[in-house]
């Protein structure tokens, strides 16, 4: 099997692939975007169920929604990965355009209440705190909403959700592109059981936990500097159950592979519990 911006296998059988949300969510269009074959997607509403699918065999593979470029990291995912163990074989930025959505017919003014996932109400704060008089509800999932307002015939209700949605569930878009900042992306991680694959990789995802001393993170990440590693993601996650005391998840990339091998063994003398979360191609981004 080979890795790579997109999956390639030489059966073209459909591949199960866990999303979290429902059809037409942006999990779905992720996992459309980066595999190159038919898939049949498994819909969970929460990464929890997402992460057991995965574990059991129901899925493939898992995409899994990490950070957005406005509302931030995902912090409860950083913790899933670290329990299930799973392996990031490849990323993807999705551009992220987010539509208010209500039934045929319905009137801004009409609008009582607007529900959508938490991470979609953070990155469209800026024209929901204008509304006034407007309840603002969380849901498990962006599309969902969109079904909600849909079956449900809610005349007062309006979702925030992509165009995918609706059209399939022929709502109308009252306002495009509410998102606060228009070069808006969520960066998704595909994840697989185990992988031994690292051909092509030029990026890293990884984890540890420093001693509690003045300096030892900074020794650290100066064996990537020193090896010409670029840092480009940095993360701290509290250890459960050890007040003070944090794992440092990390995203690094190189140009050359000696250098990411020399700063990993000069790291592994470093830290403690050292965690490589997978080695995959760095993707692109590209606005829309």
């Amino acid at each position: 099997m080979l890795y790579g911006p997109s999956v390639k296998m030489a059966k073209k059988k459909k591949l199960n692939i866990a999303i979290q949300g429902i059809a037409s969510s942006f999990h779905e269009i992720a996992a459309q975007t980066y595999f190159d074959q038919p898939i049949e997607t498994i819909e969970c509403l929460s990464f929890h169920r997402l992460c057991e699918s995965l574990k059991t065999g129901e899925a493939d593979y898992a995409v899994m929604a990490i950070e957005n470029s406005i509302a931030g990291s995902i912090l409860p995912n950083y913790f899933l990965l670290q329990e299930y163990h799973f392996s990031i074989i490849g990323e993807l930025y999705l551009p992220i355009h987010m539509h208010l959505l209500a039934l045929p017919g319905v009137k801004l003014s009409d609008i009582t209440s607007i529900e959508s996932h938490p991470m979609a109400i953070r990155q469209c704060a800026e024209f929901l705190y204008a509304l006034k008089g407007v309840e603002i509800r969380e849901s498990d999932d962006t599309a969902l909403s969109a079904k909600r307002v849909k079956e449900l015939k809610l005349k007062n209700t309006a979702a925030i959700a992509n165009e995918y949605a609706a059209k399939k569930y022929g709502l109308q878009i009252l306002e495009k592109r509410i998102e606060t900042h228009k070069k808006n992306f969520t960066r998704f991680l595909i994840l697989t059981k185990r992988s031994n694959e690292k051909k092509e990789s030029n990026k890293a995802s990884l984890y540890f936990e420093v001693a509690n001393e003045v300096g030892s993170l900074a020794d650290a990440l100066m064996s990537f500097k020193s090896n010409s590693i670029n840092l480009t993601k940095i993360q701290s996650i509290p250890i459960i159950g050890r007040p003070s005391e944090y794992s440092i998840h990390i995203d690094v990339e190189w140009k050359r592979r000696k250098n990411y091998d020399d700063a990993m063994h000069q790291v592994l003398r470093q830290v403690k519990n050292l965690n490589v979360l997978g080695e995959y191609k760095k993707a692109k981004i590209e606005y829309k």
